[in-house]
């Protein structure tokens, strides 16, 4: 199955020049997201995650049923302001300004081995400093990946570990 088949993109949004890839419409489709699912799940079970952490929003949908399916606990990495309790948090640079990703403090215990998942890597910036994150938290991370990647934006050359994901585009 082509799961590109199942991704729409949407010309001029959210500003003018850019396409965005909507997985609404593969959610949507429960053959493809299964195929998705299943796909992902062959990727990440071989780096034998104690946990599966997603970046806020769509990172969630991913990650969340996946960590149930392979038997992981899931954690959270959200925008300044948005989990309870202490956190840890990364500042980071995004091309059109600059951002923040914040962690529970007890979200993981040190050394546990967690797989980051986005839906979408475009220039890495937000992954990567996930990753940083999640070292900083003291996790062990052997491995990103993504349901698109971007591959003409290079995201994965900001990444110092092992990344996949089940759908490129090079335009």
């Amino acid at each position: 199955m082509d799961l590109k088949d199942y991704i729409r993109g949407i010309p001029d949004f959210p500003k003018p020049g850019i396409l965005f890839y909507d997985i609404s419409t593969l959610l949507r489709h429960p053959d493809a997201w299964q195929v998705a699912m299943g796909r992902l799940a062959n990727v990440v079970r071989a780096y034998q995650p104690d946990l599966l952490a997603g970046i806020e929003s769509r990172g969630f949908l991913l990650t969340a049923p996946l960590a149930l399916k392979l038997g992981c606990g899931f954690i959270m990495l959200r925008k300044r302001g948005k989990l309870p309790g202490e956190t840890v948090a990364r500042d980071y640079a995004l091309e059109y300004g600059a951002d923040r990703l914040e962690i529970q403090k007890d979200a993981l215990a040190p050394g546990q081995r967690v797989v980051l998942l986005d839906d979408l890597l475009a220039t890495g910036g937000t992954m990567a400093a996930a990753v940083a994150l999640l070292r900083e938290a003291g996790a062990v991370v052997p491995a990103a990946a993504a349901l698109i990647e971007l591959a003409f934006l290079g995201g994965r050359a900001r990444l110092d570990v092992p990344f996949s994901a089940l759908v490129s585009y090079d335009a």
